[in-house]
Protein backbone atom coordinates (compact mmCIF):
# COMPACT_ATOMS: atom_id res chain seq x y z
CA UNK A 1 0.00 0.00 0.00
CA UNK A 2 1.26 3.56 -0.40
CA UNK A 3 1.24 5.03 2.99
CA UNK A 4 3.43 4.56 5.78
CA UNK A 5 3.57 5.36 8.93
CA UNK A 6 6.11 4.41 11.52
CA UNK A 7 6.26 2.69 15.43
CA UNK A 8 9.47 4.43 16.33
CA UNK A 9 9.38 7.49 18.19
CA UNK A 10 12.16 8.84 15.71
CA UNK A 11 9.69 8.90 13.14
CA UNK A 12 6.83 10.59 14.35
CA UNK A 13 8.37 13.92 12.76
CA UNK A 14 7.32 12.90 9.67
CA UNK A 15 3.59 12.80 10.37
CA UNK A 16 3.30 16.33 9.99
CA UNK A 17 4.27 16.24 5.95
CA UNK A 18 2.16 12.79 5.98
CA UNK A 19 -1.09 15.34 6.40
CA UNK A 20 -0.41 18.20 4.27
CA UNK A 21 0.67 16.58 0.87
CA UNK A 22 -2.57 14.10 1.33
CA UNK A 23 -4.82 17.05 1.76
CA UNK A 24 -3.24 18.37 -1.16
CA UNK A 25 -3.53 15.11 -3.58
CA UNK A 26 -7.11 14.86 -2.18
CA UNK A 27 -8.13 18.59 -3.41
CA UNK A 28 -6.29 18.18 -6.69
CA UNK A 29 -7.87 14.74 -7.76
CA UNK A 30 -11.28 16.35 -7.10
CA UNK A 31 -10.23 19.43 -9.47
CA UNK A 32 -9.23 16.93 -12.31
CA UNK A 33 -12.06 14.65 -11.78
CA UNK A 34 -14.10 17.92 -11.98
CA UNK A 35 -12.94 19.37 -14.68
CA UNK A 36 -13.26 16.14 -16.81
CA UNK A 37 -16.99 15.64 -16.28
CA UNK A 38 -19.08 16.45 -19.16
CA UNK A 39 -22.95 15.80 -17.58
CA UNK A 40 -25.72 15.36 -19.88
CA UNK A 41 -27.98 15.65 -17.22
CA UNK A 42 -28.03 17.72 -13.81
CA UNK A 43 -28.97 14.40 -11.25
CA UNK A 44 -25.97 12.21 -13.14
CA UNK A 45 -23.46 15.31 -12.06
CA UNK A 46 -25.24 15.66 -8.46
CA UNK A 47 -24.89 12.13 -7.53
CA UNK A 48 -21.09 12.27 -8.96
CA UNK A 49 -20.08 15.48 -7.45
CA UNK A 50 -20.97 14.53 -3.87
CA UNK A 51 -18.64 11.01 -4.15
CA UNK A 52 -15.55 12.81 -5.42
CA UNK A 53 -13.12 12.73 -2.75
CA UNK A 54 -9.80 12.34 -2.92
CA UNK A 55 -8.64 8.72 -1.78
CA UNK A 56 -5.66 8.83 0.10
CA UNK A 57 -4.15 5.21 -1.03
CA UNK A 58 -1.45 6.50 -2.71
CA UNK A 59 1.28 8.35 -0.59
CA UNK A 60 3.73 11.24 0.97
CA UNK A 61 5.66 13.57 -0.76
CA UNK A 62 8.99 14.19 0.08
CA UNK A 63 12.35 16.04 -0.76
CA UNK A 64 13.97 13.56 -4.16
CA UNK A 65 17.51 12.40 -4.58
CA UNK A 66 17.39 11.91 -8.22
CA UNK A 67 19.34 9.28 -10.53
CA UNK A 68 21.64 10.89 -13.18
CA UNK A 69 20.19 11.54 -16.62
CA UNK A 70 21.08 9.76 -19.39
CA UNK A 71 20.31 8.84 -23.25
CA UNK A 72 16.68 7.57 -23.25
CA UNK A 73 17.12 4.93 -24.78
CA UNK A 74 17.86 3.22 -21.52
CA UNK A 75 19.46 -0.15 -21.34
CA UNK A 76 20.51 0.07 -24.97
CA UNK A 77 17.04 0.00 -26.12
CA UNK A 78 15.54 2.04 -29.28
CA UNK A 79 13.01 4.00 -28.39
CA UNK A 80 10.88 2.93 -31.31
CA UNK A 81 10.10 0.08 -29.75
CA UNK A 82 12.23 -2.53 -31.59
CA UNK A 83 14.99 -3.41 -29.07
CA UNK A 84 12.53 -4.21 -26.28
CA UNK A 85 11.97 -7.52 -25.42
CA UNK A 86 8.04 -7.43 -24.73
CA UNK A 87 8.24 -11.57 -24.45
CA UNK A 88 10.82 -11.33 -21.46
CA UNK A 89 8.49 -8.43 -19.99
CA UNK A 90 5.73 -10.44 -19.97
CA UNK A 91 7.57 -13.54 -18.24
CA UNK A 92 8.31 -11.07 -15.80
CA UNK A 93 4.98 -9.37 -14.89
CA UNK A 94 4.07 -12.74 -14.48
CA UNK A 95 6.92 -13.54 -11.88
CA UNK A 96 5.55 -10.50 -10.23
CA UNK A 97 2.07 -11.65 -9.15
CA UNK A 98 3.97 -14.93 -7.29
CA UNK A 99 6.26 -12.30 -5.26
CA UNK A 100 2.71 -10.74 -4.18
CA UNK A 101 1.06 -14.46 -3.44
CA UNK A 102 -0.25 -14.79 0.36
CA UNK A 103 -0.65 -17.72 2.26
CA UNK A 104 0.43 -21.48 1.28
CA UNK A 105 2.62 -21.46 -1.78
CA UNK A 106 2.37 -24.29 -4.24
CA UNK A 107 5.37 -26.53 -5.54
CA UNK A 108 5.97 -24.66 -8.50
CA UNK A 109 6.56 -21.43 -6.96
CA UNK A 110 9.37 -19.96 -8.95
CA UNK A 111 9.90 -16.88 -6.74
CA UNK A 112 11.86 -18.51 -3.99
CA UNK A 113 12.59 -16.09 -1.31
CA UNK A 114 8.91 -15.72 -0.84
CA UNK A 115 7.57 -18.72 1.89
CA UNK A 116 4.42 -19.03 3.37
CA UNK A 117 2.41 -16.38 4.93
CA UNK A 118 -1.27 -15.29 6.84
CA UNK A 119 -1.75 -18.82 7.26
CA UNK A 120 -4.06 -18.38 10.08
CA UNK A 121 -6.37 -15.16 7.95
CA UNK A 122 -10.12 -15.36 8.87
CA UNK A 123 -9.66 -17.39 11.44
CA UNK A 124 -10.81 -14.69 14.13
CA UNK A 125 -13.93 -14.77 12.16
CA UNK A 126 -14.36 -18.35 11.54
CA UNK A 127 -13.80 -17.99 7.81
CA UNK A 128 -11.35 -19.28 5.40
CA UNK A 129 -9.19 -16.21 4.20
CA UNK A 130 -5.99 -17.52 3.14
CA UNK A 131 -4.62 -16.75 -0.05
CA UNK A 132 -5.07 -14.03 -2.32
CA UNK A 133 -2.70 -11.05 -2.96
CA UNK A 134 -1.02 -8.57 -1.28
CA UNK A 135 -1.46 -5.58 -2.97
CA UNK A 136 2.01 -3.58 -3.06
CA UNK A 137 4.59 -3.17 -0.46
CA UNK A 138 3.27 -3.79 2.37
CA UNK A 139 1.44 -7.11 4.07
CA UNK A 140 -2.35 -5.99 3.69
CA UNK A 141 -5.01 -7.47 1.59
CA UNK A 142 -7.31 -5.06 0.33
CA UNK A 143 -10.19 -6.44 -1.73
CA UNK A 144 -11.00 -3.94 -3.84
CA UNK A 145 -7.70 -3.23 -5.88
CA UNK A 146 -7.28 -7.22 -6.08
CA UNK A 147 -10.67 -7.83 -7.62
CA UNK A 148 -9.81 -4.89 -10.37
CA UNK A 149 -5.84 -6.70 -10.63
CA UNK A 150 -7.73 -10.08 -11.18
CA UNK A 151 -10.21 -8.04 -13.48
CA UNK A 152 -7.43 -6.41 -15.59
CA UNK A 153 -4.99 -9.90 -15.75
CA UNK A 154 -8.68 -11.41 -16.88
CA UNK A 155 -9.20 -8.58 -19.61
CA UNK A 156 -5.76 -9.36 -20.78
CA UNK A 157 -6.32 -13.39 -20.95
CA UNK A 158 -9.34 -12.96 -22.72
CA UNK A 159 -8.56 -9.97 -25.64
CA UNK A 160 -5.04 -11.54 -26.06
CA UNK A 161 -4.99 -14.57 -25.68
CA UNK A 162 -3.60 -16.21 -28.44
CA UNK A 163 -0.65 -13.92 -28.08
CA UNK A 164 -0.04 -14.66 -24.51
CA UNK A 165 -0.26 -18.48 -25.31
CA UNK A 166 2.14 -17.57 -28.36
CA UNK A 167 4.32 -16.52 -26.01
CA UNK A 168 4.31 -19.77 -24.18
CA UNK A 169 2.80 -17.83 -20.69
CA UNK A 170 -0.57 -19.31 -20.48
CA UNK A 171 -0.11 -21.72 -17.95
CA UNK A 172 1.47 -18.81 -15.72
CA UNK A 173 -1.57 -16.44 -16.51
CA UNK A 174 -3.94 -19.16 -15.60
CA UNK A 175 -2.34 -19.61 -12.15
CA UNK A 176 -1.63 -15.89 -11.73
CA UNK A 177 -5.86 -15.27 -12.20
CA UNK A 178 -6.62 -18.59 -10.54
CA UNK A 179 -4.61 -17.22 -7.19
CA UNK A 180 -6.95 -14.53 -6.99
CA UNK A 181 -10.28 -15.91 -7.77
CA UNK A 182 -9.47 -18.87 -5.57
CA UNK A 183 -9.30 -16.35 -3.15
CA UNK A 184 -12.33 -14.25 -4.08
CA UNK A 185 -14.26 -17.44 -4.30
CA UNK A 186 -13.38 -17.55 0.13
CA UNK A 187 -13.91 -14.22 0.72
CA UNK A 188 -17.90 -14.48 -1.06
CA UNK A 189 -18.78 -16.52 2.04
CA UNK A 190 -22.84 -15.96 2.04
CA UNK A 191 -24.28 -14.72 -0.77
CA UNK A 192 -25.19 -11.19 0.99
CA UNK A 193 -21.23 -11.23 2.42
CA UNK A 194 -18.29 -10.28 1.10
CA UNK A 195 -14.98 -10.32 3.33
CA UNK A 196 -13.38 -6.82 1.69
CA UNK A 197 -10.03 -6.53 4.03
CA UNK A 198 -7.79 -8.61 5.51
CA UNK A 199 -5.17 -6.58 8.19
CA UNK A 200 -5.42 -3.24 9.20
CA UNK A 201 -3.30 -0.37 7.33
CA UNK A 202 -2.65 1.73 10.37
CA UNK A 203 -1.33 -1.04 12.40
CA UNK A 204 0.63 -2.72 9.49
CA UNK A 205 2.55 0.86 8.31
CA UNK A 206 3.37 0.75 11.86
CA UNK A 207 5.54 -2.16 11.06
CA UNK A 208 8.30 -2.93 8.67
CA UNK A 209 8.41 -6.99 8.38
CA UNK A 210 8.54 -9.68 5.94
CA UNK A 211 5.21 -11.24 5.47
CA UNK A 212 6.30 -14.28 6.65
CA UNK A 213 6.97 -12.69 9.96
CA UNK A 214 4.09 -10.30 10.51
CA UNK A 215 2.74 -10.08 13.96
CA UNK A 216 0.06 -6.77 13.20
CA UNK A 217 -3.75 -7.40 13.28
CA UNK A 218 -4.89 -10.01 11.07
CA UNK A 219 -8.81 -9.18 11.63
CA UNK A 220 -11.00 -9.23 8.18
CA UNK A 221 -13.47 -6.53 7.53
CA UNK A 222 -17.09 -7.33 5.49
CA UNK A 223 -19.69 -5.75 3.50
CA UNK A 224 -23.47 -7.54 3.54
CA UNK A 225 -26.76 -6.18 4.20
CA UNK A 226 -26.67 -4.01 6.76
CA UNK A 227 -23.11 -2.41 6.13
CA UNK A 228 -23.34 -2.65 1.89
CA UNK A 229 -20.44 -1.98 -0.39
CA UNK A 230 -21.65 -2.02 -3.45
CA UNK A 231 -18.35 -0.82 -5.55
CA UNK A 232 -16.23 -3.89 -3.98
CA UNK A 233 -19.10 -6.28 -4.61
CA UNK A 234 -19.39 -4.64 -8.24
CA UNK A 235 -15.51 -5.18 -8.99
CA UNK A 236 -15.48 -8.59 -7.84
CA UNK A 237 -18.60 -9.67 -10.08
CA UNK A 238 -16.27 -7.90 -12.76
CA UNK A 239 -13.26 -9.79 -12.21
CA UNK A 240 -15.52 -13.16 -11.47
CA UNK A 241 -17.47 -12.60 -14.33
CA UNK A 242 -13.91 -11.94 -16.69
CA UNK A 243 -12.26 -14.94 -15.10
CA UNK A 244 -15.44 -17.47 -15.91
CA UNK A 245 -14.74 -16.57 -19.86
CA UNK A 246 -10.86 -17.16 -19.62
CA UNK A 247 -11.36 -20.72 -17.87
CA UNK A 248 -14.44 -21.93 -19.83
CA UNK A 249 -12.97 -24.13 -21.68
CA UNK A 250 -10.17 -25.53 -19.80
CA UNK A 251 -12.24 -25.68 -16.76
CA UNK A 252 -15.68 -25.38 -17.26
CA UNK A 253 -16.49 -26.75 -13.47
CA UNK A 254 -14.56 -23.67 -12.53
CA UNK A 255 -15.87 -21.30 -14.68
CA UNK A 256 -19.87 -22.02 -13.63
CA UNK A 257 -18.80 -21.80 -10.46
CA UNK A 258 -17.04 -18.19 -11.08
CA UNK A 259 -19.69 -17.24 -12.72
CA UNK A 260 -23.08 -17.93 -10.17
CA UNK A 261 -20.80 -16.13 -7.83
CA UNK A 262 -20.53 -13.12 -9.93
CA UNK A 263 -23.93 -12.74 -10.82
CA UNK A 264 -24.95 -13.38 -6.91
CA UNK A 265 -22.44 -10.45 -6.30
CA UNK A 266 -23.89 -8.79 -8.83
CA UNK A 267 -27.63 -9.01 -7.32
CA UNK A 268 -26.38 -8.33 -3.81
CA UNK A 269 -24.34 -5.24 -4.86
CA UNK A 270 -27.38 -3.83 -6.32
CA UNK A 271 -30.00 -4.92 -3.98
CA UNK A 272 -28.06 -3.56 -1.25
CA UNK A 273 -26.35 0.30 -2.15
CA UNK A 274 -23.67 1.82 -0.56
CA UNK A 275 -20.20 2.68 -0.46
CA UNK A 276 -17.99 0.00 0.74
CA UNK A 277 -15.72 2.84 2.77
CA UNK A 278 -18.71 3.58 4.71
CA UNK A 279 -19.00 0.68 5.96
CA UNK A 280 -15.41 -0.39 6.18
CA UNK A 281 -13.74 2.87 7.76
CA UNK A 282 -10.50 1.46 7.77
CA UNK A 283 -9.81 1.21 4.14
CA UNK A 284 -10.49 4.65 3.52
CA UNK A 285 -7.79 6.08 4.15
CA UNK A 286 -6.08 3.60 1.39
CA UNK A 287 -8.28 2.40 -1.02
CA UNK A 288 -11.13 4.82 -0.55
CA UNK A 289 -14.14 4.67 -3.02
CA UNK A 290 -13.57 8.07 -4.66
CA UNK A 291 -15.98 7.62 -7.74
CA UNK A 292 -18.72 5.73 -5.47
CA UNK A 293 -20.37 2.51 -6.96
CA UNK A 294 -21.67 3.67 -10.27
CA UNK A 295 -18.92 2.82 -12.08
CA UNK A 296 -18.36 -0.48 -10.55
CA UNK A 297 -22.28 -1.83 -11.16
CA UNK A 298 -22.12 -0.68 -14.88
CA UNK A 299 -18.95 -2.61 -15.31
CA UNK A 300 -20.07 -5.93 -13.44
CA UNK A 301 -23.08 -5.52 -15.73
CA UNK A 302 -21.12 -5.39 -19.00
CA UNK A 303 -18.78 -8.25 -17.89
CA UNK A 304 -21.48 -10.23 -17.06
CA UNK A 305 -23.22 -9.46 -20.08
CA UNK A 306 -20.23 -10.46 -22.10
CA UNK A 307 -19.60 -13.75 -20.33
CA UNK A 308 -23.42 -14.76 -20.28
CA UNK A 309 -25.01 -13.17 -23.44
CA UNK A 310 -27.88 -12.63 -21.45
CA UNK A 311 -30.00 -9.54 -22.23
CA UNK A 312 -30.78 -7.97 -18.54
CA UNK A 313 -27.09 -7.35 -18.24
CA UNK A 314 -26.95 -5.20 -21.11
CA UNK A 315 -30.70 -3.92 -20.10
CA UNK A 316 -29.11 -2.78 -16.87
CA UNK A 317 -26.35 -1.12 -18.34
CA UNK A 318 -29.09 1.15 -20.81
CA UNK A 319 -31.23 1.71 -18.17
CA UNK A 320 -28.82 2.38 -15.87
CA UNK A 321 -26.33 4.65 -17.79
CA UNK A 322 -27.67 8.38 -16.93
CA UNK A 323 -27.91 7.41 -13.04
CA UNK A 324 -24.65 6.15 -12.61
CA UNK A 325 -22.83 8.29 -14.37
CA UNK A 326 -21.85 5.74 -17.56
CA UNK A 327 -22.85 8.23 -20.56
CA UNK A 328 -22.68 11.29 -18.60
CA UNK A 329 -19.15 11.28 -17.30
CA UNK A 330 -15.89 12.06 -19.16
CA UNK A 331 -12.91 11.06 -17.86
CA UNK A 332 -9.09 11.83 -18.63
CA UNK A 333 -8.03 8.14 -16.24
CA UNK A 334 -8.45 5.25 -15.32
CA UNK A 335 -7.83 3.28 -12.12
CA UNK A 336 -8.77 0.76 -9.34
CA UNK A 337 -10.93 3.41 -8.56
CA UNK A 338 -12.30 4.92 -11.76
CA UNK A 339 -13.62 2.64 -14.29
CA UNK A 340 -15.89 4.86 -16.77
CA UNK A 341 -13.56 4.55 -19.27
CA UNK A 342 -13.22 0.66 -19.48
CA UNK A 343 -16.61 0.18 -19.12
CA UNK A 344 -17.54 2.85 -22.43
CA UNK A 345 -14.69 1.10 -24.40
CA UNK A 346 -16.92 -2.14 -23.33
CA UNK A 347 -19.89 -0.67 -24.69
CA UNK A 348 -18.37 0.80 -27.65
CA UNK A 349 -17.15 -2.52 -28.73
CA UNK A 350 -20.71 -3.70 -28.99
CA UNK A 351 -21.62 -0.69 -31.24
CA UNK A 352 -18.73 -1.70 -33.49
CA UNK A 353 -19.74 -5.01 -33.90
CA UNK A 354 -23.71 -4.19 -33.54
CA UNK A 355 -24.51 -6.76 -30.89
CA UNK A 356 -27.31 -4.85 -29.32
CA UNK A 357 -30.81 -4.48 -29.80
CA UNK A 358 -32.19 -1.14 -31.77
CA UNK A 359 -33.90 0.45 -28.24
CA UNK A 360 -29.96 0.39 -26.93
CA UNK A 361 -28.54 2.22 -30.13
CA UNK A 362 -28.65 6.05 -28.80
CA UNK A 363 -27.19 5.03 -24.81
CA UNK A 364 -24.17 3.00 -26.67
CA UNK A 365 -23.74 5.98 -28.78
CA UNK A 366 -23.43 8.14 -25.28
CA UNK A 367 -21.11 5.42 -24.19
CA UNK A 368 -19.09 5.64 -27.15
CA UNK A 369 -18.80 9.41 -26.94
CA UNK A 370 -16.99 9.52 -23.64
CA UNK A 371 -14.85 6.36 -24.20
CA UNK A 372 -13.83 8.55 -27.74
CA UNK A 373 -13.08 11.24 -25.14
CA UNK A 374 -10.96 9.58 -22.96
CA UNK A 375 -8.78 8.02 -25.49
CA UNK A 376 -8.42 11.26 -27.87
CA UNK A 377 -7.24 13.22 -24.59
CA UNK A 378 -4.53 10.55 -24.03
CA UNK A 379 -3.47 11.21 -27.83
CA UNK A 380 -3.50 14.71 -27.40
CA UNK A 381 -7.03 15.53 -29.76
CA UNK A 382 -8.96 16.49 -27.32
CA UNK A 383 -8.97 20.63 -28.13
CA UNK A 384 -10.14 22.30 -26.23
CA UNK A 385 -12.07 19.26 -24.05
CA UNK A 386 -9.20 18.53 -22.17
CA UNK A 387 -6.12 16.25 -22.99
CA UNK A 388 -3.89 14.09 -20.35
CA UNK A 389 -0.43 16.01 -19.56
CA UNK A 390 2.45 14.53 -20.74
CA UNK A 391 5.64 14.81 -19.19
CA UNK A 392 8.87 16.07 -21.81
CA UNK A 393 9.77 12.44 -22.44
CA UNK A 394 6.69 11.41 -23.37
CA UNK A 395 5.09 9.89 -20.06
CA UNK A 396 1.53 10.39 -19.66
CA UNK A 397 0.63 12.48 -16.55
CA UNK A 398 -2.14 12.19 -14.62
CA UNK A 399 -1.01 13.37 -10.86
CA UNK A 400 2.23 12.32 -8.63
CA UNK A 401 1.36 9.31 -6.21
CA UNK A 402 1.76 6.40 -8.25
CA UNK A 403 1.41 7.88 -11.84
CA UNK A 404 2.40 4.58 -13.27
CA UNK A 405 -0.79 2.67 -12.43
CA UNK A 406 -2.64 5.83 -15.32
CA UNK A 407 0.04 4.88 -17.88
CA UNK A 408 -0.52 0.95 -18.09
CA UNK A 409 -3.91 1.17 -17.81
CA UNK A 410 -3.86 4.16 -20.49
CA UNK A 411 -1.63 1.59 -22.22
CA UNK A 412 -4.32 -1.54 -21.99
CA UNK A 413 -7.13 0.76 -23.11
CA UNK A 414 -5.34 2.26 -26.03
CA UNK A 415 -4.11 -1.20 -27.20
CA UNK A 416 -7.40 -3.06 -26.57
CA UNK A 417 -9.44 0.15 -29.17
CA UNK A 418 -7.02 -0.17 -31.40
CA UNK A 419 -7.74 -3.64 -31.65
CA UNK A 420 -11.96 -3.67 -31.44
CA UNK A 421 -11.64 -0.67 -34.63
CA UNK A 422 -9.41 -2.85 -36.38
CA UNK A 423 -11.73 -5.75 -35.79
CA UNK A 424 -14.43 -3.57 -37.23
CA UNK A 425 -12.44 -2.18 -40.59
CA UNK A 426 -11.02 -0.03 -42.25
CA UNK A 427 -14.02 2.88 -42.02
CA UNK A 428 -13.42 2.60 -38.30
CA UNK A 429 -11.88 5.36 -36.46
CA UNK A 430 -11.95 7.22 -33.42
CA UNK A 431 -13.35 10.98 -33.77
CA UNK A 432 -11.36 13.09 -32.40
CA UNK A 433 -12.06 17.03 -32.30
CA UNK A 434 -8.55 17.58 -33.24
CA UNK A 435 -8.93 15.18 -35.92
CA UNK A 436 -9.69 10.93 -36.59
CA UNK A 437 -7.58 8.58 -35.50
CA UNK A 438 -6.47 5.02 -37.02
CA UNK A 439 -5.69 1.67 -35.14
CA UNK A 440 -2.05 2.12 -35.55
CA UNK A 441 -2.26 5.63 -33.84
CA UNK A 442 -3.57 4.06 -31.16
CA UNK A 443 -1.29 1.36 -31.10
CA UNK A 444 1.60 3.86 -31.62
CA UNK A 445 0.85 5.53 -28.41
CA UNK A 446 0.35 1.95 -26.12
CA UNK A 447 3.71 0.98 -27.48
CA UNK A 448 5.22 4.60 -26.56
CA UNK A 449 4.09 3.92 -23.04
CA UNK A 450 5.66 0.59 -22.30
CA UNK A 451 8.71 1.78 -24.20
CA UNK A 452 8.65 4.56 -21.57
CA UNK A 453 8.50 1.76 -18.67
CA UNK A 454 10.99 -0.25 -19.90
CA UNK A 455 13.48 2.13 -20.49
CA UNK A 456 13.26 4.90 -23.03
CA UNK A 457 12.79 7.53 -20.70
CA UNK A 458 14.97 10.40 -19.96
CA UNK A 459 16.30 9.08 -16.92
CA UNK A 460 17.33 5.68 -19.03
CA UNK A 461 15.53 3.79 -16.01
CA UNK A 462 13.69 1.03 -16.73
CA UNK A 463 10.66 1.17 -14.28
CA UNK A 464 9.57 -2.30 -14.65
CA UNK A 465 12.15 -4.00 -11.50
CA UNK A 466 14.64 -6.54 -12.86
CA UNK A 467 14.04 -5.16 -17.09
CA UNK A 468 17.18 -3.83 -18.38
CA UNK A 469 20.61 -2.72 -17.00
CA UNK A 470 19.29 0.37 -14.66
CA UNK A 471 16.11 -0.52 -13.16
CA UNK A 472 14.88 0.24 -9.29
CA UNK A 473 17.37 -1.20 -6.25
CA UNK A 474 15.37 0.25 -3.25
CA UNK A 475 11.88 -0.73 -4.14
CA UNK A 476 9.47 0.12 -1.19
CA UNK A 477 8.51 -3.47 -0.20
CA UNK A 478 9.06 -5.56 3.08
CA UNK A 479 9.48 -8.76 1.84
CA UNK A 480 12.24 -7.35 -0.93
CA UNK A 481 13.91 -5.06 1.38
CA UNK A 482 14.11 -8.05 4.38
CA UNK A 483 16.71 -10.57 3.79
CA UNK A 484 14.53 -13.77 2.86
CA UNK A 485 14.30 -16.67 5.52
CA UNK A 486 15.90 -19.09 3.09
CA UNK A 487 18.68 -17.34 3.75
CA UNK A 488 18.41 -16.06 7.55
CA UNK A 489 15.45 -17.59 9.40
CA UNK A 490 15.89 -15.68 12.08
CA UNK A 491 12.91 -13.66 13.17
CA UNK A 492 12.58 -10.04 11.86
CA UNK A 493 10.88 -7.67 14.75
CA UNK A 494 8.37 -4.69 13.82
CA UNK A 495 10.48 -1.80 14.78
CA UNK A 496 13.35 -4.06 13.62
CA UNK A 497 12.54 -4.13 10.38
CA UNK A 498 12.88 -0.27 9.76
CA UNK A 499 15.83 -0.08 12.00
CA UNK A 500 18.11 -2.75 9.98
CA UNK A 501 16.34 -2.78 6.59
CA UNK A 502 14.27 0.04 5.96
CA UNK A 503 16.99 2.39 7.21
CA UNK A 504 19.80 0.83 4.59
CA UNK A 505 21.23 2.49 1.84
CA UNK A 506 22.16 -0.61 0.46
CA UNK A 507 20.04 -2.57 -2.75
CA UNK A 508 17.14 -4.64 -1.82
CA UNK A 509 18.54 -8.44 -1.18
CA UNK A 510 15.44 -9.66 -2.98
CA UNK A 511 15.02 -8.62 -6.75
CA UNK A 512 10.92 -8.25 -7.02
CA UNK A 513 11.13 -8.98 -10.61
CA UNK A 514 8.20 -7.48 -12.94
CA UNK A 515 7.56 -5.46 -10.19
CA UNK A 516 6.10 -2.05 -11.93
CA UNK A 517 7.28 0.97 -9.59
CA UNK A 518 5.22 4.23 -9.01
CA UNK A 519 7.66 6.35 -11.16
CA UNK A 520 8.81 9.59 -12.03
CA UNK A 521 7.49 12.88 -11.76
CA UNK A 522 6.29 15.43 -14.10
CA UNK A 523 9.69 16.45 -15.29
CA UNK A 524 10.53 12.75 -16.11
CA UNK A 525 12.48 12.99 -12.29
CA UNK A 526 13.36 9.56 -10.30
CA UNK A 527 13.89 8.94 -7.12
CA UNK A 528 15.53 5.42 -6.23
CA UNK A 529 14.88 5.62 -2.48
CA UNK A 530 13.47 3.22 -0.02
CA UNK A 531 11.18 6.22 1.41
CA UNK A 532 10.39 7.65 -1.92
CA UNK A 533 7.01 5.48 -1.99
CA UNK A 534 5.07 7.65 -4.11
CA UNK A 535 7.71 6.85 -6.86
CA UNK A 536 9.28 3.25 -5.71
CA UNK A 537 6.30 1.55 -4.46
CA UNK A 538 5.03 -1.07 -7.13
CA UNK A 539 1.59 -1.98 -7.08
CA UNK A 540 -0.54 -5.32 -8.57
CA UNK A 541 -2.46 -3.03 -10.68
CA UNK A 542 -0.22 -1.04 -12.11
CA UNK A 543 1.59 -4.54 -14.08
CA UNK A 544 -1.53 -6.62 -14.36
CA UNK A 545 -2.28 -4.43 -17.38
CA UNK A 546 0.56 -4.79 -18.86
CA UNK A 547 0.37 -8.45 -19.07
CA UNK A 548 -2.00 -7.94 -22.22
CA UNK A 549 -0.03 -4.96 -23.61
CA UNK A 550 3.38 -7.03 -23.42
CA UNK A 551 2.06 -9.89 -25.13
CA UNK A 552 0.09 -7.83 -27.69
CA UNK A 553 3.38 -6.01 -28.88
CA UNK A 554 5.39 -9.02 -28.57
CA UNK A 555 3.37 -10.70 -31.28
CA UNK A 556 3.12 -7.42 -33.52
CA UNK A 557 7.37 -6.92 -33.15
CA UNK A 558 7.46 -10.45 -34.35
CA UNK A 559 4.94 -10.25 -37.27
CA UNK A 560 7.30 -7.07 -38.48
CA UNK A 561 10.22 -9.32 -38.12
CA UNK A 562 8.82 -12.11 -40.49
CA UNK A 563 7.24 -9.48 -42.78
CA UNK A 564 10.72 -7.82 -42.92
CA UNK A 565 13.36 -10.73 -42.59
CA UNK A 566 15.94 -11.08 -45.69
CA UNK A 567 14.98 -12.80 -48.82
CA UNK A 568 11.14 -11.01 -48.74
CA UNK A 569 10.68 -7.75 -50.53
Amino acid sequence: MTQMVNEASAHESMMPSIKGPREEEKNQHIRSLEQTKQSTESSASATMARGLKMSSSLCTAFALVLLPFVAAAGGGCGGNGTGFDYRRALHSSLLYFEAQRSGHLPYNQRVRWRGHSGLADGLQQGVDLVGGYYDAGDNVKFGLPMAFTVTMLSWSAVEFAGEIAAAGEWRHVLEAIKWGTDYLVKAHAEPDVLWAEVGDGDTDHYCWQRPEDMTTSRRAYKVDRDNPGSDIAGETAAAMAAASIVFRRSDPHYSHLLLHHAQQLFEFGDKYRGKYDSSVAEARGYYASVSGYGDEMLWAALWLHRATGRAEYLDYAVAMADEFGGTGWAVTEFSWDVKYAGLQILAAKLLLEGRHRPEHQATLEQYKSKAEHYLCACLGKNGAAGNVNRTAGGMLYVRRWNNMQYVTNAAFLLAVHSRHLAAAGSGSVLRCPGGPAHAGELLALARAQADYVLGANPAGVSYMVGYGRRFPRRVHHRAASVVSRRRDGRFVGCVQGYDHWFRRAAANPNVVVGAIVGGPDHRDRFGDRRDNYMQTEACTYNTAPMVGVFAHLHSEAATERRKYKPGKD
